[in-house]
């Protein structure tokens, strides 16, 4: 079947569902129907075009999410420029370095960005949008600030009713084009700028139409950064195009405001990382099932269903109550969580993507979903497991993809591209996996994260870790090699410490148990000789992965 192109989608959807609710700011700072993001997005048409800006042109967006973000994203690509999505908590040297060089325009900053620019550092700009009001710097010249203003009341004068739904027509005859330019942060390299086309974001709108359909009515949550391609894609992109009416949460949000957001919103989806449902799941759950009594009583035939059931309910109200998928991906799933989710009949489903495939390479509905794996390959996407030459006994491998999601390149960067795909077209994506029977890929960790021993043992740290999160008073841990032996680098649970009152030298005996435990159930190669303790969280990714190479 043809890919459609993702503006296709969204002009039905804009015409069909003209006066429904369409986004929201949480903070209660913007709303829009449907026919008002269409006003707002030929309005920015006319102020591009008053500026001076031509198709295929980079205007580029950093900023927390908020429905101004997504707005300046849609009339960017209605209007068959380029958007270059920089995250927000990127340095200043650091956003001032990707708008230079994405060649970008134009700049849209949110609130929190707006101390941390130097305009005289950015020297291609015509000029810096605040989202926040929609008002224009100039970062040169002082007219192009009326001129911005200008073509603003001049289409209101035009349009004082409105621009009608019957003239609203977005281009889709440049699937093949560049469609933005994503940079991305990585956790072991420098910021590269991924180049996605419109074939690329569109068979990934597709995917999400298709096999995750809206109902009438549907609300959504973006919560995971808007700039990374995870959020923007399944929290924004497709959920816009297919008709849902997204919640922005506009600041980064705690425990407490985060599940009050989610009980307000009552979204039918949510997408995360591991981390966050790891967490919820060992306060909320774990506490409860893990008495001696309980214990007994989960695994007793006829009382474990009603308990499982209540566990299950109590978690979908957590969730807001309306709860119908939850995908998670961007790390690798605690076994011990997932296993409990599996109990109660979660509805939950594990994906597997990168920003370089728009994201996704893998999924499965969750009522077919296989325990520690990530799915199967999307429809437009392939998969293959690159061996190393001669090994024959071993069945993982690098995987490498191919497909309709697989990006154009790196933008001025061909010797990162180059090196990134394989002499026959293959994107190579760095992980290290295998794919059963049925085409479910198993991952088994990172390329450049694995260990090998002298004896030519392979070592896959995350494997390790997965068991020692899973030990009491561990919150997080990283394994690493130091002279030829396996640390654990643990950050402890000091608030459940706290809560059992537990002292210093209590803390470090529980670690030298858990990590006696770990040594006798992973294999020898795989013993960990001794530990560190942290007195602070890893630094993490927008995405929340560990940034393994500020420790290894």
């Amino acid at each position: 079947m043809e890919t459609k192109h993702f503006l296709s989608r969204l002009q039905t959807t804009v015409v069909n569902q003209w006066n429904e609710d369409a986004m929201t700011d949480i903070d209660g700072t913007a709303h829009y129907t449907y026919g008002q993001v269409a006003n707002e997005i030929e309005k920015m048409h006319a102020q591009f075009k008053a500026l001076g800006l031509n198709e295929g042109d980079k205007i580029a967006l950093c900023g927390r999410n908020c429905a101004a973000w997504a707005i300046t994203f849609l009339a960017i690509s209605t209007y068959k420029a380029v958007a270059v999505s920089i995250l927000h908590d990127f340095t200043s040297e650091n956003i001032h370095n990707m708008v230079n060089h994405s060649d970008a325009k134009l700049l849209f900053v949110g609130p929190n960005v707006k101390a941390k620019i130097d305009p005289s550092a950015m020297t291609n700009l015509i000029g810096i949008v605040f989202m926040d009001e929609f008002a224009m710097y100039s970062a040169k010249e002082e007219k192009s600030i009326s001129v911005f203003d200008k073509a603003a009341e001049d289409y209101k004068s035009q349009y004082p009713n409105g621009f009608p739904k019957d003239k609203i027509s977005y281009p889709t005859d440049n699937i093949e084009d560049l469609a933005m330019i994503n940079y991305t942060s990585g956790t072991t390299s420098s910021p590269k700028g991924v180049m996605l086309s419109n074939r690329n974001l569109s068979a990934n709108v597709d995917f999400g139409a298709t096999r995750i359909p809206h109902k009438l009515g549907d609300r959504a949550i973006s919560m995971l950064p808007i700039g990374h391609m995870f959020g923007l894609m399944y929290e924004f992109l497709y959920q816009i195009c297919d008709g849902a009416h997204i919640f922005f949460l506009t600041k980064a949000p705690s425990p407490t405001t985060l599940l009050k957001s989610l009980k307000d919103v009552q979204p039918f989806m949510i997408l995360t990382v591991p981390l966050v449902i790891e967490k919820i799941v060992r306060k909320a759950v774990f506490p409860k099932i893990k008495t001696p009594l309980m214990k007994v009583l989960w695994y007793t035939p006829g009382i474990n269903i009603i308990i499982r059931n209540k566990v299950k309910e109590s978690l979908l109200q957590a969730f807001g109550g309306k709860l119908r998928h939850l995908i998670i991906g961007g790390a690798a799933f605690n076994k011990e969580v997932e296993r409990c989710l599996r109990q109660i009949k979660f509805p939950y489903t594990v994906g597997y993507g990168m920003t370089e495939c728009a994201p996704l390479i893998t999924y499965e509905d969750w009522w077919n979903f296989k325990p520690r794996s990530c799915g199967k390959a999307i429809d437009s996407m392939q998969i293959r497991i690159k061996k190393k030459d001669g090994d024959f006994l071993n069945r993982e491998g690098e995987v490498e993809v191919k497909g309709e999601c697989v990006m154009m390149g790196y933008y001025k960067n061909e010797d990162a591209t180059k090196s990134s795909f394989t002499e026959d077209g293959w994107l190579r994506t760095g992980d290290l996996g295998y794919l059963d029977l049925r085409g479910n890929l198993v991952l088994r960790g990172r390329s450049k994260n694995m260990i090998l021993r002298p004896d030519g043992q392979n070592i896959y740290p995350e494997e390790i870790e997965d068991k020692l999160n899973a030990q009491p008073l561990v919150l997080e841990s990283l394994v690493t090699e130091q002279d030829g032996r396996l640390v654990a680098l643990i950050v402890p649970d000091m608030q459940a410490a706290k809560e059992q009152k537990k002292s210093e030298e209590e803390i470090n005996a529980q670690m030298e148990s858990n990590l006696n435990h770990i040594n006798k159930i992973m294999p020898p190669f795989c013993k960990v000789s001794t530990f560190k303790l942290m007195d602070k969280e890893f630094e993490k990714t927008p995405k929340r992965s560990i940034k393994r190479f500020l420790y290894v």
